[in-house]
């Protein structure tokens, strides 16, 4: 298995990646823009919800393994406007999914929206399971509201 994750500001996503991979003795990578992020947090949330408003697609940089090696990745991101950060989408949709095991996971603060659906519409030819929206604090803080239990519960799925 492949963990492929996208993470900002206060790591929430690395953070669940990084635990899954640990668990289940995955590969893991992550999603990096060539051009960074930069801003305060309220300059990069509306920077990023024009970027999700025009399904703006950053260039990402290359990463250190190759998706088509494995046979079940999962991808987390965190919710951006209601769908998937724009990094995410660029992933997706420079590989091919035809006869992968997806796994989506989502981080958001609230708001889960439909990130997951639109990982499914991204993977076309992909089988789905284990899906799993994982709840911070509104603020954008680092604070889970999703429980340690539930967490755990799923990555046990997972492995």
């Amino acid at each position: 298995m492949l963990i492929v994750y996208y993470s900002i500001s206060n790591g929430n996503t690395k953070r669940i990646a990084e635990q899954l991979q640990r668990a289940a003795g995955a590969d893991i990578a992550r999603i990096e823009t060539v051009k960074p992020y930069s801003g305060s947090y309220n300059d990069i949330v509306e920077q990023g919800q024009r970027e999700v408003n025009c399904g703006y697609q950053p260039e990402i940089k290359p990463l250190n393994l190759n998706p088509a090696d494995y046979d079940v990745i999962a991808v987390g991101t965190p919710t951006w406007w209601y769908t998937m950060a724009p990094a995410v989408l660029s992933f997706l949709k420079s590989y091919d999914w035809t006869g992968k095991t997806v796994i989506p996971f989502q981080t958001h603060g609230g708001w889960p929206g439909h990130a997951i659906k639109d990982i499914k519409s991204a993977c076309k030819g992909a089988d789905f399971s284990h899906e799993m929206e994982i709840q911070f604090d509104e603020t954008g803080g680092a604070e889970l509201v999703t429980s340690d239990k539930e967490i755990d519960a799923w990555i046990a799925q997972v492995r």
